[in-house]
């Protein structure tokens, strides 16, 4: 579907997803029963609707590939578009890159930069 998926987690939850090696989720991932992830091209969109009000995002790339096990399933969500859902606890060491996107920052710029030299 796509090379690289991302991740939008809180200062708090990226805490907590570094201290342990099953993180289940925000809160909404849990509600939901699966891990929200957003593409590139759904990920600005995503920041805006669920995270507006927070002053400082963490954001991860993961390249879909790892979980081949099935435990990934592409869904209709928001508009139709289908989003990637992990049905399984997350590695945070699996990400490919990470970012602190605060302030002007998240302009979402350095993943975009990055995304072209890919």
């Amino acid at each position: 579907m796509t090379r690289w998926i991302f991740k939008i987690l809180r200062p708090s939850e990226w805490q907590d997803a570094q201290t342990t090696d099953t993180f289940s989720g925000a809160p909404i991932d849990e509600a939901d029963g699966y891990i929200h992830f957003s593409t590139w091209i759904q990920l600005k969109e995503t920041a805006k609707r669920h995270f507006a009000d927070e002053p400082e995002l963490h954001i991860l790339a993961f390249d879909p590939q790892v979980w081949s096990n099935g435990f990934l399933k592409w869904e209709p969500s928001r508009g139709g578009d289908l989003f990637p859902h992990l049905y399984a606890p997350l590695d945070v060491a699996e990400a490919a890159k990470h970012w602190t996107l605060s302030g002007e920052d998240k302009t979402f710029s350095e993943i975009e930069s990055w995304l072209a030299h890919d």
